[in-house]
């Protein structure tokens, strides 16, 4: 029995501590999207990341032992219009206490004191908490801005109604990922298409007229993302046209209880081509699962395309937005139609 009445020390996150972290987290939450947390994956995620290393911090009891672990993952959004600029922004992201130390405020005094190391050079702060953790947050002077809906793509009706009762009835699924007959995008992007750059180019001119936040799509970004990745096996689906790349779309194959899923995380095409983005939609329903799964940003060449290309916005679902500033709550004029997300933008990994 360990005596866990003494105080507890609060310190940044180091080198040292990651294997004692990996295996906290694990405790807590399991082994994560690729179901084992590496030290490959955790350094992908946290040092290998473009926008930056993520801060973290770790709660140390008097045996050594981490009591609690809390690391920020750092992002990047870019604001288009007249006045475009970069608002730097930070994600919370893998926080556990160990059970021995719960009920110490640890969760609250790793937050607090982690806003603060972040406040100099962060304008936002971002999550999509679940139902569990979101009153934490608001109590903490997270806003909620809304649910960020989720379309899908049904593809093999009678194995998705299936899956469907299955998952109503609480069944498990089969074990192992689901077949996908699309390439892998680690391998794409060992040969990467030169094309890729006029693309990225000319959708980058386009969307710095729209005012939404969104993510910067840059080879190094797209690259890390979704090329890089340690045990998520994203896949690629491209259309060629006139010899030319004019669209691009990354997702992953995933269990979902007894549903197969594709989930597509990032398509771009050049702008205003809607047919581009209605092939690359029907490539990610056709890739081998029971259906796929995205967001339909408003007034995107996918959202046109959706009804054409056999998609539906699925009731009920998506994900919870909620956010600050390191410094305090958000400002009253901010929305969630000031974002225009991709899934990739929010999915947890």
């Amino acid at each position: 029995m360990h005596d866990v009445g003494g105080e507890l020390t609060y310190r940044g996150l180091e080198p040292a501590d990651v294997p004692a972290v990996l295996e906290l987290l694990t405790a807590s939450l399991a082994g994560g999207p690729t179901g084992r947390r590496s030290a490959g994956f955790f350094d992908w995620k946290h040092r290998a990341n473009p926008f930056g290393s993520s801060p973290g911090l770790v709660a140390v009891a008097g045996d050594g032992r981490i009591a609690g672990v809390r690391l920020f993952l750092r992002w990047s959004w870019q604001a288009g219009g007249p006045a475009g600029r970069e608002v730097r922004a930070v994600r919370p992201v893998d926080t556990a206490t160990h059970p021995d130390f719960r009920g110490r405020g640890i969760f609250r005094r790793l937050t607090t004191d982690l806003l603060d190391r972040v406040a100099g050079d962060t304008e936002l702060v971002f999550n999509t908490p679940n139902g569990t953790s979101l009153p934490g947050y608001l109590k903490m002077g997270w806003r909620e801005l809304g649910r960020v809906p989720v379309a899908l793509r049904v593809a093999r009706p009678m194995s998705f109604a299936r899956g469907a009762r299955a998952a109503l009835a609480r069944r498990p699924g089969p074990a192992g990922p689901p077949r996908c007959e699309l390439p892998t995008a680690a391998d794409w992007f060992a040969a990467p298409d030169p094309r890729l750059a006029d693309l990225l180019a000319e959708r980058e001119l386009a969307d710095a007229a729209d005012r939404r936040l969104r993510t910067a799509r840059t080879a190094a970004y797209l690259a890390w993302r979704y090329g890089a990745a340690p045990g998520l096996d994203y896949r690629v689906a491209t259309v060629e046209r006139g010899g030319e790349l004019v669209g691009l779309a990354f997702g992953r194959p995933r269990r979902r209880g007894p549903l197969a899923e594709f989930t597509l995380a990032e398509l771009i095409v050049r702008p205003g081509d809607r047919a581009a983005a209605a092939k690359l939609l029907r490539a990610a329903a056709a890739s081998g699962c029971d259906h796929a799964a995205t967001h339909l940003a408003p007034g995107t060449e996918a959202a046109a395309a959706a009804l054409r290309a056999g998609c539906l916005t699925a009731p009920r679902t998506g994900m919870v937005l909620a956010a600050r500033t390191p410094t305090g709550p958000l400002p009253a004029e901010r929305t969630l139609a000031d974002w225009r997300f991709s899934l990739g933008d929010l999915e947890v990994f």
